[in-house]
């Protein structure tokens, strides 16, 4: 822990506070579900397991790995003070395909070998050797987001645990018929030679003709057109037009489609056209997946590389040609053209069209463009033999656990997703032709040196966790002796999201039935990005009810996709990719511009990334701090399905953290300053109803039962006493009750307790739970209710994933009640020394207020909040020693709740905000004392007799005078329609100067709104300016005309003070 704690710098500064505290906690044990508990017996409070998103092996965290982890870690550390028994494991995917491309990269500038150069086994040795030195990025940045795993507990997913996990489950997902062997189409990189997946691949979307880089070609590639040609009827009878946005995959064609009731081709159905390269008759065939309106209704199909006209394909029997190899160069199929590469080819099939007069039209097309997210490369769809899950069955059941209410998605707009997803399921393809992964337990079978068929066909392989188990089953299968069998294993590993799949229950030790398995499976919550509903979520669903016959966790919460200040989403290429120990540490714009040139952006996009980083970043980025980072992230949860992050709002709240310094500062100042202050129970502030509520809840109230008195040991494990730290007739009370039970060594702090109330039998309690102390404030009576109100919405937001509804309760009690309201009334109580009842008491006050506010917003901001708590005394030296396990302020803890009274403050601040509002309009100095004459309603007397000293001072009166005639020259304002408040201006205010500048402010305000409001009513304005222009905009115009209403009417009452 640090030193020196109670020096305390002028202001916050993150690294000072973000220092040490980290490597204490974990030292101390606090993230374990082993501290201070023997988690063989049950937590009667319960318990919380959850696993990390693991994020990948390669590279470094981004905004988005921040939110989910600034979430997740306050979910789990509000568990944590609950008192219950928690577990967040850590882990870290192996990531194959971008771990394989930065590990070729570095192999190819280092040594200048290629992967094939190196062989297989030295190439993994490598990825091992750069893991081993680059992998613990990752953690360390986990680890500066204060996020409070388990490190003991981390799984890597190529750890050999894992490794024996995915092996188990693809051999029993195998044998049970669920994986299987099929040759169809794929996502395939050209640059990497894999298939990828859906999420590998980016949609990038055009509107016209749009060049791209394309890795291996020196020149642009255009995308973005739709090319018409004709097809001549066979005979030469007519032609038929078709139009697609790839032209050089007519190679490939093997059918033109046509809708069968579609009139005007009715009568070609059957028939056949000429291809005009090569020699080969395509037929005309009819299937209502066309289109009879779009374009001329008539359809190439390529089935060897379309999705759709891979289906129409199967349905007419036509044959699958495939015409680029696994480098994307033509085939030898494709006559004149093989041998080119297929963007080169796309321009000599154009130039060949129209040579042939068979060219009709090329014009601008909207579309999408796959390219891959790893090697920037064009996705080509292409038929390979792979291996598939069969996911029909699995996503019934995983689309019924949700229908049954046995998994709940949060929040539920993303039902409508998921149902989707499991009602139109298709196989997945798990095979990857890579070397850095998991190498597919499958072994295609050869007996007596001849293989027994087709290497596409699944019958022909067998799986096996050796291969000694799998020549065994090839023995079985195929009826022969062991020693005539020889088998090959597949080159292929899989799918990254396979061994993800396992992922909670395999960091248990799965398939191993050991004591975390035992304990800790299945998990209570599942939190991710709604991006990966499916690609992970589900599949985690399918496994573990697949595999271990439960859901993996009770719960799925899904949380917004971060995006840049204007909606955008995150590229590098437009600069807007930030790295979050960049926002905590802060980073100049020459730094970010760096950072951009060691990236693999081509120059072209690294020049638009820097346009974009002068544009947003200017400065650079101010150095916020973690628990700024944090606290911005969860208030910006309650946007939906996307969250637009402006960096800007992030230094606001390390402003917050500076406030939340200095109130902490002025506490402790007067705290150090009343030598003998020591933290009253909180009995003796009038909260003694929450031992009632404990009591009524747990059923304790006669024969308590073990339950109850297991529910007592633990209430007594940081307690002295039932109402906190002072000895009272509840003590008395109960102990006749648990007389004799409690001796049991099961019951500990209990039977501690009860001895100890039993040798002072002979004390009469100072004042009894029925008492109600008289002396608090009004001031103090409402800080406490606010504070108690804090307290409830703060457990509310946990339990309904409503986090912004806790940041924000949070921010305002601190901001707007304690510091604006209840510290500036201390100020004047404060002025002398501490010597009044008064004051003594509002110390008390004050102390809660810390003291309950820095555990409520500890799991947002574990840093400051941590540095400041262990600033204050304690109301016991028996306080748990960090904040990590020290309770979370419960509803029933804090029962001051007083709506009335706060009902009448409201009334109060309306007041005091409309002096306030009249005295910045007239720019009176606020050292200026004035006095305030109101004339008001009998209840309105009232409440300002009870509240005078709060609004003289927070309105910055010398006096308030009710009910009494004002002067002559009196400003007149309106507060409601009972009250109403007259201050006299005659002789302090300069009338001309102030008419001459408010004239001024006028014609200035006048003059923006009328600029304003020309630009808005252009002609193009809605059609070309941005939603997100318009939008803050309108703000400003609605900021314009208000502050213009209020200038006008402070002019005009101007004449009246005379």
């Amino acid at each position: 822990m640090k030193k020196n704690l109670r020096t305390m710098p002028n202001a916050y500064n993150p690294k000072y506070v973000e220092s040490a505290w980290y490597e204490w906690w974990e030292k101390e044990g606090f993230f374990k579900p082993e501290y201070k508990r023997d988690y063989d017996k049950p937590n009667p409070k319960g318990q919380f397991v959850m696993v990390i998103p693991p994020p990948n092996v390669t590279g470094s965290l981004h905004l988005g790995h921040a939110l989910t982890n600034s979430i997740e870690d306050a979910i789990t550390r509000w568990h944590r003070m609950k008192g219950k028994t928690v577990l967040w494991v850590p882990g870290c995917d192996h990531a194959g395909i971008a771990t394989q491309v930065v590990v070729e990269k570095m192999l190819e500038r280092q040594e200048g070998k290629t992967r094939h150069e190196l062989g297989r086994e030295a190439f993994t040795k490598k990825v091992w050797e750069w893991k081993d030195k680059k992998g613990s990025r990752i953690y360390d940045q986990l680890k500066r987001l204060g996020s409070s795993v388990d490190w003991d507990r981390a799984c890597f997913t190529m750890d050999q645990k894992m490794c024996n996990a995915v092996t188990e489950a693809f051999v029993r997902l195998h044998k049970k018929g669920l994986i299987y062997r099929s040759k169809r189409l794929v996502n395939w990189s050209c640059s990497l030679k894999s298939a990828i997946s859906d999420l590998e691949v980016e949609k990038v979307e055009v509107t016209g003709r749009t060049l791209f880089s394309v890795p291996g070609y020196t020149e642009q590639v255009e995308f973005g057109v739709i090319v018409s040609f004709a097809y001549q009827l066979d005979g030469g009878s007519g032609e038929i037009v078709v139009a697609t946005t790839r032209v050089e995959t007519m190679l490939g064609d093997t059918a033109v489609a046509v809708h069968p009731k579609d009139e005007r081709y009715r009568h070609l159905i059957g028939k056949y056209i000429s291809h005009p390269f090569l020699d080969r008759k395509i037929p005309i065939v009819a299937d209502e997946m066309v289109d009879i309106n779009f374009g001329t209704g008539a359809v190439k199909i390529t089935p060897g590389h379309d999705q759709n006209d891979f289906e129409v394909g199967i349905r007419n029997k036509l044959d699958l040609i495939t015409i680029f190899d696994d480098n994307g160069i033509l085939t030898d199929n494709c006559g004149k053209f093989s041998g080119m590469k297929r963007f080169d080819a796309r321009k000599a099939v154009m130039i060949a069209l129209e040579e042939l007069k068979l060219l009709r039209d090329v014009k601008d097309n909207p579309m999408f463009v796959p390219i891959c997210s790893r090697s920037k490369d064009v996705v080509e769809p292409i038929l390979k033999p792979q291996w598939y899950v069969k996911c029909e069955g699995m996503a019934s059941k995983a689309s019924q656990a949700v229908k049954n209410g046995d998994l709940k998605i949060i929040p539920d707009m993303h039902k409508k997703t998921w149902f989707q997803w499991m009602e139109n399921i298709r196989d997945w393809c798990i095979s990857r032709q890579l070397w850095w992964g998991h190498r597919i337990p499958a072994y295609f079978v050869t007996i007596a040196g001849q293989p027994v068929g087709d290497k596409d066909d699944d019958k022909f392989w067998v799986s096996g966790r050796t291969m000694e188990e799998a020549k065994r089953s090839a023995a079985d299968k195929f009826k022969v002796t062991e020693d005539s069998i020889s088998l090959t294993q597949d080159e292929d590993v899989l799918d990254t999201w396979f061994s993800s799949a396992l992922f909670p229950f395999s960091v248990f030790g799965w398939p191993q039935k050991t004591k975390d398995l035992e304990l800790f499976y299945p998990g209570t919550l599942l939190e991710t990005g709604h991006d990966i509903i499916f690609f992970w979520v589900a599949r985690m669903v399918f496994f573990a009810q697949e595999l271990t016959e439960t859901l993996p966790f009770r719960e799925v919460y899904l949380h917004a996709m971060v995006r840049d200040a204007h909606g955008r989403k995150m590229s590098k290429s437009l600069g807007n990719v930030i790295d979050p120990i960049d926002v905590i540490d802060g980073i100049t714009l020459e730094k970010l511009h760096s950072m951009l040139e060691d990236s693999n952006l081509h120059p072209r996009e690294i020049e638009k990334a820097k346009k974009g980083q002068r544009e947003e970043y200017p400065e650079g980025i101010p150095e916020c701090g973690t628990d700024a980072l944090r606290f911005t992230l969860c208030d910006y949860t309650q946007q939906g399905r996307d969250m637009n992050l402006d960096v800007q709002r992030v230094h606001a709240k390390r402003k917050f953290c500076n406030k939340l310094w200095n109130l902490t500062k002025f506490a402790m100042k007067y705290l150090d300053e009343y030598e003998s202050f020591k933290p009253e129970p909180l009995s003796s502030l009038g909260n003694r109803d929450s031992v009632q509520s404990f009591l009524k809840d747990h059923r304790i109230v006669s024969d308590p039962s073990a339950d109850a008195l297991c529910a007592l040991n633990e209430f007594f494990m940081n307690r002295s006493y039932v109402n906190g730290w002072e000895i009272s007739n509840e003590d008395f009370r109960l102990v006749k009750l648990v007389s004799s039970k409690s001796k049991s060594s099961n019951y500990p702090h209990l039977a501690r307790w009860e001895s100890h109330i039993n040798s002072h039998m002979n004390i009469i309690p100072s004042w009894t739970s029925a008492e109600k102390p008289s002396h608090l404030s009004f001031k103090d009576r409402w800080i406490l209710s606010r504070i108690s109100n804090v307290v409830r919405l703060c457990n509310e937001g946990f339990e309904k994933y409503d986090f912004s509804l806790a940041t924000k309760s949070i921010q305002v009690f601190f901001q707007e009640e304690l510091s604006d309201v209840y510290i500036e009334c201390l100020k004047p109580l404060f002025q002398g020394k501490l010597i009044s009842d008064a004051a003594k008491v509002s110390c008390q006050v004050l102390y809660t207020c810390l003291d309950v506010g820095f555990r409520l917003i500890a799991p947002f901001m574990p840093y400051v909040s941590e540095e400041l708590y262990q600033r204050l005394p304690r109301r016991d030296t028996s306080d748990p020693p960090s904040l990590c396990v020290t309770p979370y302020p419960e509803e029933s803890e804090y029962t001051w709740d007083d709506p009335e009274l706060e009902s009448g403050f409201d009334q109060v601040k309306k007041i005091y905000e409309t002096i306030r509002k009249s005295r910045a309009t007239y720019q009176l100095q606020k050292g200026l004392k004035i006095k305030v004459y109101v004339k008001a309603s009998r209840e309105i007397e009232d409440l300002i007799s009870k509240w005078k000293d709060v609004l003289m001072t927070l309105a910055y009166c010398e006096d308030v005078i009710v009910n009494q005639p004002p002067p002559e020259g009196c400003l007149f304002l309106t507060v409601s329609d009972m009250c109403e408040c007259h201050i006299p201006l005659q002789g302090i205010i300069d009338l001309a100067k102030e008419t001459s500048r408010m004239d001024s402010e006028i014609k200035d305000l006048t003059a923006r709104i009328e600029s304003l409001n020309k630009k808005m009513g252009a002609p193009a304005y809605l059609t070309k300016v941005p939603l997100r222009v318009r939008q803050e905009e309108a703000e400003k115009m609605k900021q314009y005309q208000s502050e213009l209403t209020l200038k006008e009417t402070a002019l005009q009452a101007l004449p009246k003070l005379t």
